[in-house]
């Protein structure tokens, strides 16, 4: 049972002395047991002309909680009390009154048992008495009167209230509104308390009442009586909530409740609106989703949340004016970061239900979390009729907003309500993932992929309109109406007689200001025909990579280029930007985009499908000037898809990173889809499969709840799942204990201590190498890992950090597991998994390359043979070393692998020589360049063929057709390389070496001279390089 006390004013109070009148106020104190409360402190009213006491308006409720054997002879005191408004003490208590509670017996369950407002009067404090009507003002009008009204709850399982009230005049729409907040206190799916919508109104109801309750009389008491009567005979014979069918008839209440509606939309409540979107479905099925019977949408989020012990009653009608529809559910929440798991019970009512549009309030208690008793929450579910859409597709906008309303004050008021918006928040997060799951997001950030695809795929169509826009400048009107000038000119002028040195066929300027006119008309048609030229390329040329399509199930990654704006220029101002997209080892190139710093592309990339869920994109924005040119880089981003939603890389800005892209503030435009095809159970279960065989042990799959809390807790996206979790401590200056949490792509670690909250994770691609450290005494005698992440990488990570070596990579170090070897294994088996990953993948289109290499391979014999490609002579260098010692290079032995890996040639490898025909022998080599020679690395696969010289002098020639990959526009063409070594005739023995090189091209191109001068100028660097270390290495050799 429950008490409810209304302390709402007091009059004739004893008036302070004049001079401290203005600094006095006075509150009421309320006692039963050891339960106590006090109202807020107000100032009294100034006294009348004839000298009139104070008086003093609080108008504020309070609950008693009241056993059933406590009820009887219970009491509880009311007191006044004033006190300075400066200084806090004098405190002073002017009267009391102590009153008995209602009689438990007459409550019947469900019942109500009320005292209506009424003046009692206040007696001394040292000699107090119970308390009477009106008629006993006379015995202390020193103390004053005050204006009470309480009532003694008792429910049932109906939530049937009988209000009997003496006197119904003096009941005013205050109670009412009181009572039905108490009936109706129950707590919500989301697991927040809830709010009445007008709760806001009770105060001003209250006063704007107080002077009606004061004029009740002694026959309304009768009157009363007989309306008890009538209302108790109604809870004999009939209740005011109506039982609806079962189950089929829900669409029958929603048919009446059409036919009830009122058009009036009710406000978004005073909290503000904490959860807001629209989805592609017809408002009535998503009510239906919501709000039917048996959800299934409710089965999935209690699920998800960890609800236990859920109760649904059926919808039922009240009998109210309107009749409402309402149902009541009752639960136990799950624990999350911000409560325990509580007991929770809440009731739904349809506020309105036209068919079209559907408001739902929510009231929701949770009287076991602190000061639950305190205050409730409200949330007004909105569920509006849409047909905003640009294909005129019917759609549904759902509101959810919230009010807290506090049914007694309470000094914890801000905390309260910090904290139901914090938990509101956390459970639309699972609300808002579940409903996902149904129906599809229709807010313009969250079309679909082919919706937003689609304009691309038809760029072709624009072409008319790109030339347009290019061709409409200055220089190309100015030519054009030029040309149509001059031919005017010619055909309106008749042929002139032969002057000078002209003869019939040769017409020569007659004064200098023609040849100026002829001079300019020249010049304008050169750079007229330059531009068409450039465009039209620019229109042909495409990357390799555009327009491939993916294969393969799994993730799937599609980059879509659109622009750039504001690239840093080059050199004169100009600049041809294209972009490299890096994603677990693959990489994708778009095209080069000519004399442009405003590039559009408007190009799809697709990425093979992976195993597993991609972390990072890089990429890359590069000035094209061939590609063996150590390439300027234009900037640089990360997209990190931990970071980012699927709706925000759905169309994303991405700010380029570098000293030339932020001093311009460059920026690139992408839509990014990462897909998974196989599904997210089908996924997690077969990567926790092919972790088992790596790990050696049983990987579990977590429950959905814990997965959400994993989420939640780093702000991960949903596709992200935990794989295990230890306890254990961070080595930093001090040990902090927390927990590490592994999933398949980050390495993440949570401490609270203290309400000190330590969070922070790193990728596991950023991991270089993990140590397992010997028990020592820092680490509190037990083994340790210690994770080493690569230079520059993890940065966000850096607060958890133990140290950072000199060349700035991060190391964390974690001790005190539980079951170190347990641990120790999983971590270090998922590490090695995932850091292998990328370089099976490198090796599978390493295996690719070179089948499709071994086909361009059996074409060199015929282009050696025809000799048709035009060498130039590039360097001619002389060592004082023996021809046949040199050649020691070219053997494929210790000299050749020094030599080759000094000049930067990584993973170099050549088979031994062999007989191709006749005087000629054959082998083949393969390399990949080191960064200093190319940015892109790149690799090479070549064919070298050695014979004599052709004079006959004793030499050797060897002639290499190398074939470039991974390197822009390698398909394009072939070098051809020749080294002609022979022996110089002189005292001492020397040789003397000739390095040609040669270009092949396969297709034609707009930067063939480009490509050609960066390409003679690295490679044969690169070979004068090789013959100079090699020359060293022989003659160190020769002199040790």
């Amino acid at each position: 049972m429950r008490l409810y006390v209304y302390v709402l004013e007091a009059r004739g109070l004893p008036a302070p002395r004049p001079r401290l009148h203005s600094g006095v106020l006075f509150y009421a104190k309320v006692t039963m047991g050891k339960q106590r409360f006090r109202t807020r402190a107000v100032e009294a009213a100034e006294p009348g002309p004839g000298g009139e006491d104070s008086a003093a308006a609080w108008n504020e409720e309070f609950v008693f909680a009241v056993g059933a054997e406590e009820a009887e002879g219970e009491e509880f005191e009311v007191a006044v009390a004033r006190r300075r408004r400066r200084g806090g003490r004098g405190r002073e208590v002017v009267g009391a009154v102590r009153l008995p509670v209602p009689a438990a017996t007459a409550a019947s369950p469900g019942e109500r048992r009320s005292v209506p407002p009424t003046w009692f009067t206040l007696q001394p404090v040292g000699d107090r008495r119970k308390g009477g009507g009106g008629d006993d003002e006379a015995a202390a009008t020193d103390c004053g009167k005050i204006l009470l009204s309480f009532s003694l709850y008792r429910e049932n399982n109906d939530n049937v209230v009988i209000h009997m009230s003496p006197s119904s005049s003096s009941r005013s729409d205050t109670d009412a509104e009181i009572e039905r907040l108490t009936d109706m206190e129950q707590s919500g799916s989301n697991g927040a308390v809830v709010d009445s919508p007008r709760s806001h109104d009770t105060g001003r109801t209250s006063l704007d009442n107080s002077d009606r309750w004061m004029q009740t009389d002694s026959n309304s008491v009768t009157e009363d009586d007989d309306l008890a009567e009538d209302i108790a005979a109604t809870a004999n014979g009939s209740s005011d909530t109506e039982q609806m069918a079962p189950d089929a008839s829900f669409e029958e209440a929603m048919e009446t409740m059409k036919s009830r509606s009122t058009p009036d939309m009710p406000e978004d409540l005073d909290g503000g609106i904490i959860f807001e979107h629209t989805y592609l479905v017809e408002s009535k099925e998503l009510n239906h989703l919501l709000f039917r019977p048996d959800s299934q949408f409710f089965k999935e989020l209690r699920e998800l949340q960890g609800t236990t012990d859920y109760e649904e009653q059926p919808w039922t009608w009240k009998r109210k004016d309107p009749p409402s529809l309402t149902r009541t559910c009752q639960y136990t929440k799950g624990a999350s970061k911000f409560m325990k798991a509580v007991k929770t019970s809440e009731e739904q009512t349809y506020l309105k239900a036209d068919g079209k549009n559907f408001v739902v309030m929510a009231r929701v208690r949770t009287p076991e979390v602190p000061f639950g008793n305190c205050f409730a929450v409200v949330l007004l579910y909105k569920i509006i009729h849409s047909t905003g859409l640009p294909g005129g597709e019917e759609s549904a906008h759902l509101t959810v907003s919230y009010n807290v309303e506090f049914l007694q004050s309470t000094m914890m008021r801000s905390m309260i309500e910090g904290s139901v918006r914090d938990g509101l928040k956390e459970n639309f997060e699972g609300f808002a993932e579940v409903i996902s799951r149904h129906v599809k997001l229709a807010d313009s950030v969250g079309m679909d992929k082919e919706q937003l695809l689609a304009p691309l795929q038809a760029e072709h169509q624009s072409d008319i309109r790109l030339a347009y826009k290019y061709f409409c400048n200055f220089t190309a009107i100015s030519a054009v109406l030029f040309a149509l000038y001059i031919l005017v000119h010619i055909l309106l002028s008749k042929p002139g007689p032969l002057m000078g040195l002209e003869f019939n066929g040769l017409d020569l300027p007659d004064s200098f200001g023609e040849l100026i006119t002829a001079g300019v008309l020249v010049l304008q048609f050169e750079r007229l025909l330059n531009m068409i030229s450039r465009f039209v390329e620019a229109r042909v040329q495409r990357g390799s990579d555009h327009g491939v399509k993916a294969n393969g199930e799994g993730w799937l990654l599609t980059v879509a280029l659109l622009e750039a704006t504001s690239l840093p220029p080059v050199s004169c101002g100009s600049v041809d930007p294209y972009v490299v997209f890096s994603c677990n080892g693959i990489t994708r190139t778009s095209s080069v985009q000519l004399q442009t710093q405003e590039p559009q592309w408007n190009e799809i990339m697709e990425f093979d499908a992976m195993e597993e869920p991609p972390a990072v994109l890089d990429v890359e924005v590069f000035n094209f000037d061939g590609p063996f040119e150590l390439a300027i880089s234009l900037g640089h981003a990360e997209i990190n898809f931990l970071k980012h939603t699927s709706v925000e890389l759905a169309d994303i800005w991405v700010p380029l990173e570098g000293k030339l892209a932020q001093t311009c503030q460059s920026r690139l435009h992408l839509r990014v889809f990462l897909e998974n095809t196989k599904g997210p159970e089908t996924s997690m279960r077969e990567y926790l499969s092919k972790m088992e065989k790596e790990v050696g042990k049983k990987l579990h799959v977590r429950s959905p709840h814990r997965n959400s809390t994993f989420q939640k807790l780093f702000s991960l996206p949903q596709e992200e799942f935990l794989i295990a979790d230890y306890a254990c401590s961070l080595k930093r200056k001090l040990p902090l204990q927390g927990r590490l949490f592994v999933s398949a792509r980050i390495v993440g670690f949570y401490a609270n201590l203290f309400g000190h909250k330590t969070k922070f994770f790193f990728l596991w691609e950023d991991v270089e190498e993990i140590e397992v450290l010997q028990p020592s005494f820092t680490s509190v005698g037990t083994p340790s890992l210690l994770f080493t992440l690569k230079s520059g990488r993890g940065l966000d990570a850096k607060s958890g950090a133990k140290s950072q070596d000199k060349e700035g990579r991060l190391k964390f170090q974690f001790h005190s597991f539980a079951s170190f070897n347990k641990a120790s294994r999983t971590i270090i088996g998922l590490w090695k998994t995932k850091s292998s990953a990328i370089e099976q993948r490198a090796k599978m289109e390493e295996d690719q390359e070179e089948d499709f290499s071994s086909v361009d391979l059996d074409d060199v014999h015929a282009v050696l043979s025809i000799g048709d490609v035009p060498l130039s002579k590039e360097y001619t260098l002389e060592h004082p070393i023996d021809a046949d010692l040199l050649m020691g290079v070219f053997d494929g032995g210790a000299l050749e692998t020094r030599t080759m890996s000094r000049v930067g040639c990584l993973d170099y490898s050549a088979t031994p020589w062999e007989a191709a025909r006749p005087g000629v022998l054959e082998r083949h080599v393969s390399y990949k360049f080191n960064r200093y020679m190319s940015i892109f690395g790149g690799e090479v696969v070549s064919t070298q063929l050695k014979f004599p010289a052709e004079d006959g002098g004793g030499g050797w020639t060897i002639h290499e057709v190398v074939t470039l990959h991974n390197v822009p526009f390698g398909d394009y063409f072939r070098v051809h390389l020749r080294y002609n070594v022979q022996g110089v005739t002189s005292e001492a023995p020397s040789s003397r070496c000739e390095i040609l090189v040669g270009i092949e091209w396969l297709k034609s191109s707009k930067f063939q001279k480009r490509i050609a001068r960066n390409i003679c100028e690295k490679l044969a660097h690169r070979a004068k390089e090789v013959l100079e270390v090699a020359g060293k290495e022989i003659a160190s050799a020769v002199s040790g």
